[in-house]
Order: structure tokens, then C-alpha cells, then sequence
């Protein structure tokens, strides 16, 4: 942890898969989002390189699970000044969509619906599609994206290694909420919560060290499948949690071709 200001290795970890153009694509910082007591709340814009007039891309969103406050604490840094949202924001706009990192207060949750609702009504200023709009999440930040979805009509979700709902009396998500400080925005929710016809992608990590993740994942994945969902289910048996950081073997690197496909596909036209 950080403590002293300093940022943690995991802050400094890029995606394991790189793709041309990245370097190339624009990066529009610092846009205000919302102000809370005083505060700016702000967003950063990654858009594909050599975007061409008139054909505005559609985005992908990154909601934070965890108040900023917290992770500058425990990171060193803001979570969309970490180089993994960095990275892999440079990532999905060299894959042809944009890309929208963003700082959050003391309620995560509802800053990423005040930012969603900035990004549809500043959409042509902002150069997107204002009606295709995805999100991916990771671990602790997955709670936050799945009450987005509940809340509000995406066209889909790329989602690793994530804590999600408890679900069938477990309490493993809210454990794990009060142990690692992220915000159990689902909870109370179910699976029939979820609207039936976005397409969810879910990448499991076999060996996540994480307590008690794969319970909640697995529990997840049946109960979404019992209630018929489009639901994508891609397992990495040998992986650790973060495995697309801290895992660079090729299985890593085809997970994230898959999520970027899936994105891609349900995001077209």
C-alpha cells in the first residue's frame, strides 16, 4: 500500500496486450463532469487515432467502484491516473471506440450515471455516439458497472475478474466490500435485475486469490444463465486475479482480443 504518497507497483501496470496506434491516439483531459461541494469531478477522453469527420466512434466507458480519496491512500494516485486504466483506455480507442476514464467522490455510483449523463448530452462536442455506449470493469469496480446497467440501457459490458452479487444468501461481496473499501452499489440486487438483452462479457481467472471472487462469479454466471441472459463466459484456468496486468502468456493476450471483438461487435453500427 501507499501510505506515504508513493504509487503502488499495481498502479504502474499496463495491459499485457498492445496494439498499433496506441501511441497515436488523443487524449482529451481534465473535462469536467460534475461538481459536488466544490469539487471537479473529471473525465478523459481517448479517441481513435486518424478518426475520420462525421464518423463519431462509440465509447467505452470505465466506471470506478472505489472514491478517489481512498485510492490516492492506498495507490498513490487516482484510480484514472493509474497506468492499467491508462493503458488499456489507449487500448479500446486503437480498437476503433473511445474511451472515457473519469475521477469519482465519496459515491462512486452515482457519479458514473452524472457521467454517463454528460457524455449523451455533450455527445457532439465530444465526437461519440452518444447511443453506443459500453462499459468494462474489473474486481472491485464490477458492483458499480453492474448498477449501471440495472439502471440505465447500455448496449454491453466487458467485465473481468469481478466481485458481482451475492446472490443465494451468500455474503461474499459485502465482505469483501468492508475488507478492500470498494462500493457495494448492487447490493440487494439479483440477477433478474439485470435487463435481459445486454450482452455481458465475463472473464474468470481459475486460480483468482481473491476471497471468495469465484463464488460470487460462479454464482453470477448460473444464475444469469438460468435466467436465459447473453451472457459470454471466458475462463483462464492458470490465472491468478488481474491476470490481464500481471499475466503476460498468450491465453492473456486472447482474452483481451475477445473482449475488445465482443465490445467492437455489440458497439457497431
Amino acid at each position: 500500500m501507499s501510505q506515504d504518497g508513493r504509487r503502488h507497483e499495481i498502479a504502474m501496470k499496463r495491459v499485457v496486450f498492445q496494439l498499433p496506434g496506441m501511441d497515436a491516439v488523443t487524449i482529451r483531459r481534465d473535462e469536467v463532469y460534475r461538481a459536488t461541494d466544490g469539487e471537479a469531478l473529471t473525465m478523459d477522453l481517448y479517441h481513435p487515432p486518424d478518426g475520420k469527420s462525421g464518423e463519431w466512434p462509440p465509447v467505452v466507458i470505465f466506471p470506478i467502484g472505489y472514491p478517489d480519496a481512498g485510492a490516492q491512500r492506498l495507490l498513490g494516485g487516482k484510480a484514472k491516473e493509474m497506468e492499467s486504466f491508462i493503458s488499456w483506455a489507449r487500448l479500446v480507442a486503437a480498437s476503433g471506440m473511445a474511451a472515457v476514464t473519469h475521477t469519482t467522490g465519496d459515491d462512486p455510483a452515482v457519479d458514473v450515471t452524472a457521467l454517463i449523463q454528460h457524455v449523451r448530452r455533450n455527445a457532439t462536442a465530444l465526437g461519440i455516439d452518444e447511443n453506443r455506449i459500453g462499459l468494462w470493469a474489473c474486481s472491485g469496480h464490477v458492483p458499480s458497472a453492474l448498477s449501471v446497467l440495472m439502471r440505465d440501457r447500455l448496449k454491453c459490458a466487458a467485465l473481468f475478474y469481478g466481485y458481482m452479487l451475492d446472490l443465494d444468501g451468500s455474503t461474499a461481496v459485502a465482505e469483501a466490500a468492508r475488507t478492500f473499501r470498494f462500493v457495494n452499489a448492487s447490493a440487494g440486487r439479483s440477477v433478474a435485475d439485470l435487463p435481459p438483452d445486454t450482452p455481458l462479457f465475463i472473464a474468470r481467472a481459475g486460480r483468482d486469490e481473491m476471497p471468495r471472487l469465484n463464488e460470487s462469479l460462479d454464482r453470477f454466471v448460473a444464475g444469469a444463465l438460468a435466467c436465459n441472459l447473453p451472457v459470454t463466459l471466458v475462463n483462464h484456468p492458470s490465472a491468478l486475479h488481474a491476470f490481464d496486468l500481471m499475466h503476460d502468456r498468450e491465453t492473456s493476450r486472447e482474452i483481451i482480443r475477445q473482449a475488445l471483438a465482443f465490445l467492437r461487435f455489440h458497439l457497431s453500427a
